[in-house]
């Protein structure tokens, strides 16, 4: 009873045997019972499946609690990211009214700054929640280096007990409270020995326990990125790191694949609309015009962090212990980019070639140096047989986002080609729109338009500016809604051209009042750049994806909670002191003792009526 709220207890029952009669000259007399042994209320197969699903629950809480911190990163409304970027397009929508307002283009500025401080402070969150998973890891592998050892001693104290033929039943509850503890850090399996010790295993077969004797676990860097958490044991006086895939419960499992995948995911997830943003925005900065005297093409608006090569610290150095191949990376198309890292190692079988696999997914395609794979040109040098990288087109993009311009005058507003229609056209159509998409655009040649027919066939001719030259010539075919490509522009008509209408672009004759690229900034709020969405949409997407995430981690939580608190109750229920059956028991006891005071109170009423009447 004393022991009904003891932590991992198992109630105990004394276990009678009938004592060897006394022989005598009328035969044998009873002397009723020995204690035979004491035995423990116990069960391996409740205790071990306690255990495992012990190990499941915390991999799902400690997965929930950090996800949980995740989704802080991505807020909703005026707070999250996509608003930010709305407000600096919205910006650029005032700009397009007041190309020359200069207190216009320093809201845009400002606007442009405020974005990118967002998604740098987003970044940092990330690497927040990184440093705290590195600190969990690290406390965890504490706790669990102080049970092994704990079990390692109590195993060897079992062992001395079990050799003297006794059976320790408080060392064998303690043993279990210790398993059933470590439980909640990884996974373990056990093996019971014939000396009565207990080998305790984890990751498929790597020992913590064996006999008397503990393996520590250590906590070690990625290979690849040193900023992450990784578990490894001490092996013959070196480091060895354990696959996080066979780390899969406890909490140290839920931190791995919440580092792994989860943190990931989301840093990739943000570095993608950091780089697909600031590159597209810059690449339209460069096709317009500032305000400058002269005026200039638009410099850089946002700076972000470069791709990342990360090499594995296996791979081979030179005699100065620098690693000999390297790969590099640029971003050749930012639309096709993915949020995922990849893997990079030579094709054994086929020299020259390389095999790359995106990480997200697992698609595994043979590259060649200075091929182009999602928006990706990647360049190797020197790479040895056996060498390995991690590449991160986008993981270090968000954090280190900025904006670089600063004078507002450098926004480039202005298009360097106009569009205009001849006034003796007698068709329908008019200019919609000219977007420049090209910086060798040449400003410094005309092109004029000429219809041939109703049915949208053109002559087209490339002048010089100044001498009115001949440059080239052409023909080709309009089809309503779509643009007439030529000389790094597009020009858009609405309506019908006739026969003999005439479009000429030449050089922007008043670069100070022209709007033309502010207008083509303002488009890329509409624009599906990133994963074939909008900036605002692809934001709205990873905010739902982590929202998702949470909500299946919560579920799972919650589901492998309540298994693990039923398998106790099963455990509890057949091993632990039942008080109902103990107070059944005090009264069985209670009413022994009141008949056994009852025969010594008549004998000694007997005795007490001899002695009177002895006395008489």
């Amino acid at each position: 009873i004393a022991n009904a709220n003891t932590e991992g207890y198992s109630r105990q029952q004394v276990e009678f045997a009938t004592a060897q009669g006394q022989f005598t000259g009328a035969g044998f007399f009873g002397k009723g019972v020995d204690v035979a042994a004491v035995t423990r209320s116990h069960n391996a197969f409740l205790t071990r499946e306690a255990a495992m699903a012990t190990s499941q629950a915390a991999a799902d809480g400690a997965r929930l609690e950090q996800l949980q911190r995740l989704e802080t990163v991505f807020p909703t409304g005026e707070a999250g990211l996509g608003h930010a970027a709305s407000a600096l397009l919205n910006a650029v929508v005032d700009l397009a009214s007041r190309p020359q307002d200069l207190s216009t283009r320093q809201v845009v500025l400002a606007r442009a700054q405020d974005m990118a401080q967002r998604y740098a402070a987003a970044g940092a969150q990330i690497d927040t929640l990184q440093e705290g998973v590195v600190q969990d890891l690290q406390v965890a592998v504490a706790s669990v280096n102080r049970l092994t050892q704990g079990i390692a001693t109590v195993n060897e104290q079992i062992a001395r007990v079990v050799g003297s033929g006794q059976t320790p039943n408080d060392l064998l509850d303690q043993r279990d409270q210790l398993v059933a503890e470590l439980s909640e850090f990884v996974q373990v399996t056990t093996l019971p020995a014939d000396d009565g010790t207990l080998a305790v295993f984890v990751a498929g077969g790597q020992r913590l326990v064996l006999g008397t004797q503990s393996t520590a676990l250590a906590f070690a860097s990625d290979e690849f990125d040193i900023t992450r958490g990784a578990i490894a044991v001490q092996d013959s006086g070196t480091l060895r790191t354990l696959p996080s895939s066979m780390l899969a419960g406890g909490r140290i499992g839920g931190l791995l694949r919440f580092q792994n995948e989860d943190l990931t995911d989301a840093r990739a997830a943000l570095g993608r609309m950091a780089a697909a943003f600031s590159t597209r925005a810059n690449e339209q900065q460069a096709l317009g015009l500032d305000l400058r005297a002269p005026p200039g093409a638009g410099a850089p608006m946002f700076a972000f962090g470069a791709p990342l090569a990360l090499a594995s610290q296996s791979n081979a150095r030179d005699v100065a212990g620098n690693f000999i191949g390297s790969v590099s990376m640029t971003i050749a198309d930012e639309t096709a980019l993915q949020a995922s890292e990849y893997s990079l190692a030579p094709d054994a079988a086929t020299p020259g070639q390389f095999v790359l696999t995106r990480l997200s997914d697992g698609l595994a395609r043979n590259i060649v140096s200075g091929d182009t794979v999602d928006g990706l040109t990647i360049n190797v040098s020197a790479a040895a047989a056996g060498d390995r990288f991690l590449l991160q087109p986008v993981s270090r993009a968000a954090v280190n986002m900025r904006r670089v311009l600063e004078d507002p005058r450098g926004l480039a507003a202005a298009s360097p080609l106009q569009a205009e229609s001849s006034i003796g056209n007698t068709g329908t159509a008019s200019i919609a729109g000219l977007r420049v998409v090209d910086p060798l655009a040449d400003p410094q040649q005309t092109a004029s338009i000429t219809f041939t027919s109703a049915a949208g066939a053109y002559d087209w001719e490339l002048r010089d500016r100044t001498s009115n030259a001949l440059l080239s010539s052409g023909s080709g075919t309009w089809q309503p809604g779509q643009a007439i490509a030529l000389n790094g522009f597009e020009l858009s008509l609405d309506g019908v051209p006739a026969s003999g209408d005439q479009f000429s672009v030449s050089k922007t004759a008043y670069p100070n009042v022209n709007n033309g690229n502010a207008l083509a900034l303002a488009a890329l709020r509409d624009g599906t750049f990133i994963g074939g969405e909008t900036i605002t949409d692809a934001y709205a997407s990873v905010m739902a994806g982590v929202g998702v995430s949470v909500q299946g981690a919560r579920t799972a939580a919650d589901s492998s909670g309540a298994v693990a608190a039923q398998a106790r109750d099963r455990v509890s229920a057949q091993t632990g002191v039942n008080l109902d059956e103990e107070a059944a028991r005090l009264i069985q006891f209670q009413q022994s003792y009141q008949a056994a005071a009852k025969v010594l109170q008549v004998a000694q009423s007997v005795f007490d009526t001899l002695l009177q009447t002895a006395g008489r």
